[in-house]
């Protein structure tokens, strides 16, 4: 016998980290009534990741995050989506997401009308590694984490960063060899008067190359705070992650550490076309 559809109210859809022109970043569902099935209102809810707000108050929000097919445990994005969504809020918060032994916190602070999420302290230092099977040669390597190391490589200016041709294989190689999880590569300036571009591969954390990645700009900004290249009249870096044929827009607020920097990242929240009742499940 089948089911009868189950009913619940459309959830909020907005677009975290998309470029001033309002295309690129990331596609979020928003949740904010209470929902039986998870699961079914993420699979039916037309985005690539769906946020669930199971509950909020001046001093935390608690979250749940899922993909159209399974629970995703945290997203930046996600937590960036339901905080805009969920205003007002105080300035200054924990965000939960996730339950029980698997939940993760992370403070969120409010600066200039974007959320910011901590990302932690960042460490950096250079190192000597081969990136001639990446096709880049003669250029400057760092290694820069806050818990997972990312390799961080310079390059000379947009257009090298635009052409690059990524290869999962050789990415997984160097980031073996280097003992890194991630690769981030990078050049100045950029659209929209950004500070900086880059992009950020990570095959062996599950993915070629992320649109929208807070922890590689985090760890960026570690690497660029150890060069002398963060602006000097501000604490506050803006920059553009340059996936072909999905630009975002994210921002990082700095402060130097005895041993490292202090990074927060958040960027831009819109709203993005749809609405209405759904059904989920059978």
């Amino acid at each position: 016998m089948r089911r009868p559809l189950r009913s619940f109210e459309a959830p909020t859809r907005l677009r975290v980290f998309a470029d001033l022109k309002g295309q690129g970043g990331k596609a979020v569902a928003v949740f904010l009534a209470p929902v039986a099935d998870l699961q079914a209102a993420a699979a039916s809810s037309g985005a690539p990741l769906s946020v669930f707000v199971q509950a909020a108050d001046l001093a935390s929000v608690h979250l749940r995050v899922f993909t159209p097919t399974q629970e995703k445990g945290s997203s930046d994005s996600a937590a960036l989506a339901a905080l805009h969504a969920r205003s007002p809020l105080s300035d200054l918060l924990t965000v939960v997401q996730g339950v029980g032994a698997e939940a993760q916190e992370q403070s969120a602070q409010l600066c200039g009308g974007e959320w910011l999420l901590r990302q932690g302290e960042v460490l950096a230092a250079p190192v000597a590694a081969d990136l001639g099977p990446l096709g880049l040669t003669g250029l400057d390597a760092w290694v820069a984490s806050t818990g997972r190391p990312n390799l961080v490589v310079a390059l000379p200016g947009p257009a090298a960063l635009n052409a690059f041709v990524p290869d999962d294989e050789r990415i997984a190689a160097v980031n073996r060899a280097t003992g890194t999880t991630g690769l981030v590569l990078y050049a100045p300036g950029g659209p929209g008067r950004v500070a900086v571009s880059f992009r950020a591969f990570g095959p062996l954390k599950g993915f070629s190359e992320d649109a929208a990645s807070s922890n590689m700009l985090a760890c960026l900004t570690g690497v660029l705070a150890a060069t002398g290249q963060l602006p000097p009249d501000t604490n506050l870096l803006r920059a553009a992650q340059c996936k072909p044929g999905q630009p975002a827009r994210l921002s990082a607020q700095f402060a130097a550490t005895s041993s490292g920097t202090e990074v927060w990242v958040g960027g831009r929240v819109e709203q993005a076309p749809g609405s209405g009742t759904q059904a989920a499940g059978r």
